[in-house]
């Protein structure tokens, strides 16, 4: 692609960060894993972090880590990365489903009372595109409920709801570091929370099920190994330290493609709540309710043919073919998701793009339009 759908901002400190750990020979389990914990739970305002190899990892050590058991339900919603639902399905739970808000295209805050059942045991909102969820809604739910609230934020470092940051809502959130993310470590993720035992636990998860304090050959529980490198942490206390310019440039980039496309009618963007502040991933815009999906997968082919990277964002999770298979979803299960799914796509959005590159995009979407 002439102009690329993503790309990490990778810079001549991040690289010495790197370069400096691989000198020491220490590359796993050391100091600087610890000093990227330190620094997160210090930047997202938790007691702890636990960092891991990606989000899917920290959300799964969520679900074993509160015990999450065979036959019970969690809420959550079907337009997002399918790990979201995944980390249920890995300890025998049963993800089950909200539409989404017309606007947000997040998970409708509103409509989750009427799912929860004597099965139910959490809420897991995501919030899309790093546009904030609902957090005062579905925090009152759960607490009316006695439900645990498990915030997906792997699209949303940095944004705040009620200026209070993401992933400071429930019992645990998670975070994703993966190289088209606002700040990268390669591969990996984070779980943060402020309880103690659910740190302690998924410490001990992460790293095969050893304590901290007992040998390497001793296991008192069962464990995964996802553990994340010194290497990859090094990176990622580099790019913490910059994360404010990391995200004011994406936003940058963000606001060149809204001044030539908000006044566009044959165009939906996502909204974000009042009280939300929004750390931009992607830039995502959806066809007018005049297109098909198959306008817009050939849109996509056109773009691709002129050099310009484009992806379709999301297919909805219970139209995926496992979940088909396995819970019997169709079309017309959650029509308001299906709708955005058919129609939105992804364009360029990284810091390192220019408004010359945004025009060029935006003048090709727009001819096609």
């Amino acid at each position: 692609m002439r102009i690329d759908l993503s790309s990490p901002d990778i810079n001549e400190n991040d690289i010495a960060s790197v370069t400096e750990v691989l000198r020491s020979g220490r590359l796993s389990l050391g100091p600087v894993l610890e000093e990227f914990e330190q620094r997160f739970a210090e930047y997202i305002g938790t007691q702890h972090a636990v960092a891991v190899s990606s989000g899917t990892a920290a959300l799964h050590l969520c679900m074993v880590a509160l015990e999450l058991h065979p036959g019970e339900e969690i809420i959550t919603t079907p337009f997002s990365f399918i790990a979201s639902a995944n980390c249920a399905l890995m300890v025998g739970a049963v993800p089950v489903f909200v539409d989404i808000d017309d606007d947000t295209w997040n998970m409708d805050a509103s409509a989750i009372p009427r799912v929860i059942t004597n099965r139910t045991r959490a809420i897991l909102p995501v919030h899309i595109f790093g546009v904030p969820a609902r957090m005062d809604l579905i925090t009152e739910i759960a607490l009316s409920e006695g439900l645990a609230v498990i915030e997906d934020a792997c699209e949303a470092v940095g944004a705040r709801y009620a200026e209070q940051a993401v992933g400071t809502f429930g019992d645990a959130a998670t975070f994703a570091f993966y190289p088209n993310k606002q700040m990268t470590t390669g591969e990996g993720g984070m779980l943060v929370t402020d309880q103690e035992t659910l740190a302690s636990m998924a410490r001990s998860l992460r790293n095969q099920g050893r304590d901290h304090m007992n040998s390497w050959l001793t296991h008192p529980r069962l464990g995964y190994n996802y553990r994340l490198s010194e290497i990859n942490a090094a990176l990622g206390v580099s790019q913490l330290s910059r994360i404010g310019n990391l995200l004011q440039r994406r936003e940058q980039v963000a606001q060149w493609y809204l001044e030539r496309l908000k006044s566009d009618e044959r165009l939906v963007l996502q909204q974000a709540p009042r009280e939300a502040h929004v750390s931009r991933f992607v830039f995502v815009v959806r066809l007018g309710d005049e297109y098909c999906q198959a306008d817009r997968d050939d849109i996509i082919r056109q773009l691709h043919n002129s050099g310009i990277g484009c992806s379709t964002y999301f297919t909805p999770i219970h139209l995926q073919t496992f979940y088909r298979e396995r819970f019997g979803y169709s079309e017309g299960d959650f029509p308001k998701c299906e709708h955005v799914a058919a129609r939105t796509m992804a364009l360029p959005f990284h810091p390192k793009l220019t408004e010359d590159q945004v025009d060029e995009v935006c003048r090709e979407l727009q001819a096609l339009l």
